[in-house]
């Protein structure tokens, strides 16, 4: 079976990303990261990648039209034969330009459990406080695929994590962000043994 190309976006320090090389180094995933982009030129993501030898590139967006920025991201995923995209902590909303490009081959993971808690301006630390302030009993963490509705694409697989007394929005996010680093990993192999079938709102996990 060939392996197949993934192509990572992320802006921060790069925790997912790190879980999927570490899982592709163990032979967990039958895939290779050729690709790192980030939006953020400091972002430690891009350090991760050149310590494993992978190209990496940052695209700064300050400046530029959205379309124009992704066009530019596009252009390299192509270069580097990307079969699949996976957004590990990418902080920008996409415009037709990548969510047309990429149907059904572009990954995201979100550290709660969608549809609740999505959306503009819940990420990082936000979801967690706003886990917390609704008085929720469970959290957890999501990888679904990338549509133009923001965290609103089909959902690959799910991962319930109880919220405790005397939780905090950080000590949440330190057990979301554990069962993300196992989560994405397996998701990914899913689509590399091409097991996952989206129809409609529905994917579907196939046994074959």
């Amino acid at each position: 079976m060939r392996r197949i190309r993934i192509g990572v976006l992320a802006s921060g320090g790069g925790t997912n990303l790190q879980a999927i090389i570490d899982a592709c180094e163990r032979g967990e995933i039958d895939g290779d990261v050729v690709v790192v982009i980030s939006n953020v030129p400091e972002a430690y993501a891009l350090e991760r990648a050149r310590k494993h030898r992978i190209d990496a590139y940052a695209f700064p967006h300050k400046g530029m039209t959205r379309e124009q920025h992704e066009k530019d991201i596009v252009e390299c995923l192509e270069q580097h034969k990307v079969d699949l995209v996976v957004l590990a902590g990418y902080l920008r909303m996409f415009t037709p330009v990548m969510a047309d490009r990429y149907v059904g081959r572009m990954m995201n993971t979100h550290p709660a459990l969608l549809p609740s808690f999505g959306g503009k301006g819940m990420h990082g630390l936000n979801v967690h406080q706003a886990v917390l302030d609704y008085g929720c009993k469970v959290s957890g963490c999501t990888v679904h695929f990338v549509t133009l509705d923001v965290d609103g694409g089909p959902i690959v697989l799910q991962k319930a994590v109880p919220v405790l007394e005397g939780d905090t929005a950080e000590t949440l996010q330190e057990r979301v962000l554990k069962e993300e680093h196992k989560l994405l990993p397996r998701a990914i192999q899913l689509f590399a043994q091409g097991k996952l079938k989206v129809e409609g709102r529905r994917c579907r996990v196939l046994e074959t």
